[in-house]
């Protein structure tokens, strides 16, 4: 995980400064406890993110460990190993806050908790208090609950740098800081305990605050041993630890009599000192430049043929391990081929490339029909507009929902010779994606949002070079239970869309609706709409 310049901690820390300097004689301003209240929602949402973003890499590597049990089931129960301290790391603190605050405002049932969550906006009547949280966390002999959360932080720091097995110091410095509980000078330059450092007098905003930040170094080292762990599944494994045959037909596993059947053959893990030898019953096959073994045999009959042999490799003791293979292909007359080169389905409204052949004749000897459709010999562009389909031919079917039907006639000795319809499926082009910010979902960054021109329409891997234009869009904000639209006939925003998106601050949503194109069909389509948080 890369480190942020300024941490999360050392942004709330550099608050926190500015407001105990307004402290006096324990009389904290309104300003003040405001101040703590926006930081410590701040971190809560950060607590939560990381949260999120752990619960991915935990999915990653259940899927990791399903695929592969042996190479990454290590990894799997060592990183449920740290999320199983890491909850007990976070839950403890959580319940120091939820104790703390309980016991403050004098109810069990304060609306500032709510469940195993801690509401700190409604934290009204005591939320400057400094005695109940200095006695929780301090204690009148210094045998406050803030030893046991010292004792926990040092105990779980030293699982995370032990499970990084020395292989990280970066990381390892990382955690020493983030989770440090080292005594250390207070204000007055005076050393202190880190206990009373932290807690000492301090007003139970502040005291949540400090708390969630705590929270908020857990996760991240969560976070960071996570990853580390993830990295080690593959970094652990050898380059092969099985060999296997594989054999590789060249053009296809059907020829037509007359025709070659050619396959190329090798082993899966190679070593560039040494080559193995293809044996095919008592022939020892060629190889490539590159080691792989060779098969070419004549076809001179028509049906399934099976062939096999062995791959001899020298093992690093000198031992000739054979590893046998067989494979087999089928050997049929000569017949026509018309495949749609972009995809198995035509699109309706366009030209769809297709490849008609008939082995053993001339290009120039084959002819087409099409029902519920036009063709013509335009080349069709790939999605990039760069290169073009294979194909000499192009179809535009008529109807959606109709089967298009090629009839293919080829003059074979100066007589036409016409072959079995080949059907293919009509389907409406699919319906675009728009995007903001080259984004349709997400966080965007506000200054990259307000230097956007406009709204698009994208069809993500789609084959064909298609354009779809935007003829229409509403951009919504919504601030303090009102909404705000303003509304474009183009894919151009507009002034007073400009001034809805300048509006916008971090944490508000980009809402962009109502978002209409046209294809090259022709039809118009509604597309879903684009909805960003502002970062």
């Amino acid at each position: 995980m890369a480190h942020e310049k300024l941490s999360p901690r050392q942004k709330m820390i550099g608050m926190m400064y500015l407001v105990l300097t307004a402290m006096l004689a324990l009389n904290v301003s309104k300003e003040a406890v405001e101040a703590f209240r926006k930081v410590d929602n701040g971190l809560t949402l950060t607590i939560k993110n990381y949260s999120l973003k752990n619960d991915v890499i935990y999915r990653d590597f259940d899927r990791a460990a399903a695929e592969n049990p042996t190479k990454a089931g290590k990894y799997k129960a060592l990183a449920y190993q740290v999320k199983e301290r890491a909850d007990e790391a976070y839950n403890f603190i959580q319940g120091l806050k939820i104790e703390i605050i309980k016991k403050t405002e004098k109810d069990p049932e304060t609306p500032a908790v709510n469940g195993n969550e801690v509401i700190i906006d409604k934290v009204e009547r005591h939320i400057d208090d400094t005695n109940v949280p200095s006695e929780i966390l301090i204690g009148a002999n210094e045998n406050g609950k803030a030893n046991d959360l010292k004792a926990l932080l040092a105990d779980y720091r030293q699982f995370l740098i032990t499970t990084l097995e020395g292989r990280n110091p970066t990381a390892e410095e990382a955690l020493k800081k983030s989770l440090s509980t080292d005594d250390a000078l207070n204000r007055d330059g005076v050393k202190e305990r880190w206990e009373n450092l932290n807690f000492q007098t301090m007003p139970l905003v502040a005291v949540i605050c400090i708390l969630s930040e705590f929270q908020i170094n857990v996760r991240n080292g969560e976070t960071e041993v996570l990853n580390y762990l993830y990295s080690q599944i593959d970094a652990s494994s050898f380059k092969f630890t099985k060999l296997g045959a594989i054999v590789t037909p060249v053009s296809s596993n059907y020829v037509t009599v007359g025709s070659d059947y050619e396959a190329r053959v090798f082993i899966s893990a190679t070593d560039s000192t040494q080559f193995p030898d293809y044996i095919v019953g008592d022939t020892k096959l060629p190889r490539d430049e590159s080691g792989k073994g060779i098969y070419k045999v004549r076809a001179t009959s028509v049906g399934p043929k099976k062939w096999g042999g062995i791959i001899a490799l020298k093992a690093p003791d000198g031992t000739i391990k054979n590893y046998h293979f067989d494979d087999s292909y089928v050997v049929g007359e000569p017949n026509v081929i018309v495949s749609a080169t972009a995809m198995n389905v035509m699109y309706y409204g366009i030209p769809n490339p297709i490849d008609v052949s008939v082995p053993g004749i001339s290009p120039d000897k084959i002819h087409i029909k099409v029902v519920n459709g036009n063709f013509s010999t335009e080349r069709v562009k790939k999605s990039g507009g760069q290169d073009y389909f294979k194909g000499s031919w192009a179809v535009k079917p008529n109807t959606v929902g109709q089967n298009v039907q090629v009839i293919v006639t080829a003059d074979i000795n100066g007589k036409p010779v016409q072959y079995a319809p080949y059907d293919f499926r009509v389907k409406s082009i699919p319906v675009p994606v728009a995007i903001f910010a080259n984004k349709s979902t997400g966080t965007v960054p506000r200054a990259t949002a307000a230097a956007q021109v406009g709204v698009f329409a994208t069809l993500p891997d789609f084959d064909f070079d298609l354009q779809y234009n935007v003829t229409g869009f509403t951009v919504l904000y919504s601030d303090k239970g009102a909404d705000f639209e303003e509304s474009s006939t183009n894919s151009i925003l507009t002034s007073k869309q400009k001034d809805l998106i300048g509006r916008l601050t971090r944490g508000k949503n980009l809402i962009i609706k109502d978002i209409k194109a046209v294809g090259p069909d022709g039809r118009t389509k509604d597309l879903q709409p684009v909805i960003l948080k502002i970062d």
